[in-house]
């Protein structure tokens, strides 16, 4: 194989590597993927959940435009959990236990079986340039393929470093090989990277455990389903338990913490913020008289149990006194220690808005090794950066997401625009269009805009045609104006909700809060019965019509900005009506609109009010 050629490359087989390599060679691309373990593939080192808030969002994005994870984490779920249901739709998101190894051979199976797609268990050392431009990889075993675009996925292994207290071991995470010329290999193409941490906490044997001390948790009834595809779920699934830390789990940890790596000064990597360690939470909220633990299965052919909210790196003897002061877990058995990871990343402000590297074109980079945390936002950019390197070497032009289109485009922005200081998380909180952006309509707004990659199956086009002419047709009946019946006066009632004197049409007593759809049906002729998916939409479009047209309105005003394209050649150092400290930070970034300049930390509304004066003037 010496030699060989490829239209494209990926590098890593996480969740990112998938999504790249699975998204080029489904468009047609000869693709090579390459990965320092093929028992790696799809591997969940931490916890073997997908989704959660936010994260589920851009699970079923994901899906939407045809990636695989949705699909496979529907296959292989043991619990699933609709999260936020207490609040509005806008941040609802799901959640599915994984059964780890199920989920790894689920994907190696579909990559092993995929049309134009070669796997390869090798370490790459290398990336080949010629005039500025990929042309290739180079392995630790001097071979050299080449190729038009290479997707960098190497996740958390670039000279990684797992610490155990004073213990510490070279390698990736569960001890697998890590990455050691990678991180030189970048540099030397002018890539600067940091270099962050994150950790995971201990897996106990679930025989040793006393379960009925602990609160059961059980997944949600009917079972929904990440992927659009599959409607509801029918199937068994397993609890999941919750326990709880008390004062003297704190002041084990307290005492110890001289023996943490991060506190004793071991550790020179930034943390995530938003999945601390046990020692983080018991330092930064010493208020807390308790903390909650969640004891979760890996799997059905395996006893352990992951100890979700107790992620720590704390020496072993300390991991078993902590650990045996929680109820039910005062006899655990500890089967694997929980450890910290540090690694090399990228700075991802380097990389534009396809997720390619500015200064290399025909190099994209997804996941980890961009600064982001977890599985769910690294499988976005991976199919999101595959696609972009597969249209690429196609010469066609780019598919983009802004923060108006999707979870995904907020991700995208938020690393290659601001950059991030600490392991990135993807949270509701940050999508200033999170109504219009809800997980529950992403085939609505993505399916019919990814099918020109040749992703969506005609089966997925026609459940969206349906969805849709289903909804308009609802819309249509929900406009008849109906009077006040004796049945319509009853059911209002009952709701707690006021009967209109002269009727009403059916879409503005739907915008009622205690109205629902179903109430409703049996009350007119004109209303038919829709599927459960229509009739979620219906009811959001009306509970919150007035929201929806503000926040609609806020996206016009946004999307303006975002098509005032800048010079990617411009100096902004001989624009004196700007700040210095604003001159330098565009000149860095290089915004390519004047949305994403507004965006920048450093640029004020005042410098914007001057790109805005020179771009009608003309640079």
């Amino acid at each position: 194989m010496h030699n060989e050629s490829f239209d494209s490359i990926i590098i890593g087989a996480g969740h990112a590597g998938i999504e790249a390599a699975l998204a080029c060679s489904r468009m047609g691309l000869n693709t090579l993927l390459l990965t320092l373990n093929l028992d790696s593939i799809g591997m969940m080192p931490c916890n073997p959940a997908i989704g959660g808030t936010g994260k589920g969002h851009l699970v079923r994005e994901l899906d939407a435009m045809g990636g695989e994870m949705g699909l496979a984490a529907d296959d292989t779920l043991i619990q699933m959990r609709m999260l936020n249901t207490s609040k509005g739709p806008a941040v609802h998101s799901l959640r599915a236990q994984m059964d780890k190894r199920r989920y790894h051979e689920r994907m190696k199976r579909t990559l092993e079986r995929q049309q134009n797609l070669t796997i390869l268990q090798n370490e790459v050392t290398g990336i080949l340039t010629e005039n500025g431009r990929v042309s290739g990889v180079r392995t630790d075993e001097g071979f050299t393929y080449g190729c038009r675009a290479v997707v960098l996925c190497s996740g958390v292994y670039l000279k990684s470093r797992i610490l155990i207290g004073e213990w510490s071991r070279l390698c990736g995470p569960s001890g697998l090989t890590r990455s050691e010329g990678l991180s030189d290999a970048l540099r030397s193409l002018g890539i600067p990277l940091q270099r962050f941490k994150t950790g995971t906490p201990a897996r106990v044997k679930k025989g040793s455990l006393d379960l009925d001390k602990m609160e059961i948790q059980y997944g949600d009834e009917p079972t929904p389903a990440f992927s659009f595809l599959n409607g509801e779920l029918h199937l068994k699934q397993d609890p999941c338990y919750l326990t709880y830390t008390n004062q003297k789990t704190h002041d084990i940890i307290l005492k110890n913490l001289d023996r943490s790596p991060m506190y004793a000064g071991r550790i020179h990597a930034t943390g995530t913020r938003y999945c601390p360690s046990i020692e983080d939470k018991i330092v930064r909220f010493p208020d807390h008289d308790r903390h909650q633990i969640f004891i979760e299965p890996e799997g059905r052919t395996t006893e352990e149990m992951y100890v979700q909210g107790m992620s720590t790196s704390l020496p072993a003897d300390v991991q078993v006194d902590m650990l045996h002061t929680m109820p039910g877990l005062e006899h655990c058995e500890i089967m694997r220690l929980g450890y910290a990871i540090e690694y090399d990343c990228l700075k991802p402000n380097v990389l534009d808005r396809k997720l390619m590297v500015r200064s290399i074109p025909g190099l994209f980079t997804a996941g980890q090794v961009n600064g982001s945390s977890g599985y769910e936002e690294a499988a976005a950019q991976g199919f999101y950066a595959g696609v972009n390197a597969a249209l690429y070497v196609k010469e066609e032009e780019p598919f983009l997401l802004d923060r108006s289109d999707a979870y995904i485009g907020v991700l995208v922005d938020e690393l290659a625009t601001k950059g991030t200081p600490e392991p990135f998380r993807m949270m509701t909180s940050r999508c200033e269009y999170r109504l219009l952006l809800r997980q529950d309509n992403a085939d609505l707004r993505l399916t019919e805009r990814a099918r020109r990659l040749g992703l969506i199956s005609d089966a997925r086009y026609r459940r969206l045609v349906e969805k849709r002419e289903g909804i308009a047709e609802t819309m249509a009946r929900l406009g008849t104006h109906v009077p006040p019946t004796d049945a319509l006066r009853a059911y209002l009632e009952s709701v707690g909700e006021s009967v209109p004197q002269s009727g009403a049409k059916l879409f503005d007593l739907l915008k009622r809060p205690n109205v629902r759809y179903t109430g409703l049906l049996g009350l007119f002729d004109c209303l038919e019965p829709v599927d459960r998916e229509v009739e979620e939409q219906v009811e959001v479009m009306a509970h919150y019509d007035g929201y929806i047209e503000k926040q609609t309105e806020q996206v016009r005003r946004f999307r303006a900005m975002e098509t005032m394209p800048l010079p990617q050649s411009f100096d902004y150092m001989t624009l004196d009506g700007l700040r210095l400290e604003a001159r330098q930070k565009l000149n860095a970034a290089k915004p390519e609109n004047l949305g994403q300049a507004s965006r920048i930390s450093g640029v004020s509304p005042a410098d914007v009010a001057v790109l805005l004066v020179f771009l009608k003037r003309g640079f």
